[in-house]
């Protein structure tokens, strides 16, 4: 969802393309400068409308898997359930079901938004390892998208935050109990 700040900065930054604009003629007719502001507002209306749709399609086609969705500044995140097990960056039949409801999601919603698969890992290990393990894992949700799913590979990316601290469900638990430290995060950058 765009919030305020992002909203107010989009027409700060419309305002002053057309008054820039405007310098090279020394002025800007009311009509076209209330013209261009409204069709800014039009484009955040209609991309609003749009990411609002996606996340009530996907809390609903969701609400069957444990994963959670959060909306951040014209960003959507979808936290899965670690499904990973321990040292591995397989991906099991629940998760395919998941990835598969996403992209159709994605697909009915909104075709051009970039979709980053952020993988994570516990903190067993090297912190070297598990980026390497966090980067296997994203790779792979990345992959399945692609390959199985059909979604474009420009329009899905792949990261991996590792062991991060700061990103950790539940802080320094390995093993049995790091089950929700080893995870993957899907981010929708929703571009309009």
């Amino acid at each position: 969802m765009l919030n305020r700040s992002s909203r107010g900065a989009c027409l700060a930054l419309a305002l002053a393309a057309v008054t820039s604009l405007a310098g090279c003629s020394g002025y800007v007719k009311r009509t076209d400068f209330d013209a261009a502001i409204s069709k800014l507002q039009d484009t955040d209306a209609r991309m609003q409308q749009q990411l609002d749709a996606l996340t009530a399609d996907m809390q609903q086609r969701f609400s069957k898997y444990d994963a959670t969705l959060t909306e951040m500044q014209g960003r959507l995140r979808v936290d899965t359930v670690a499904h990973f097990d321990f040292n591995k960056a397989d991906l099991n039949e629940q998760d395919k079901a998941m990835l598969k409801d996403f992209a159709q999601v994605m697909q009915a919603h909104h075709s051009g938004a970039v979709v980053t698969v952020e993988g994570f890992t516990d903190p067993a290990g090297s912190r070297a390892y598990n980026q390497r393990l966090g980067q296997k894992r994203a790779d792979a949700v990345r992959d399945y998208l692609v390959s199985s799913e059909g979604m474009a590979a420009s329009q899905v990316r792949a990261v991996s935050y590792g062991e991060a601290g700061n990103r950790q469900v539940e802080k320094g638990a390995s093993r049995d109990a790091g089950t929700s430290n080893r995870r993957v995060a899907l981010v929708v950058d929703y571009a309009g």
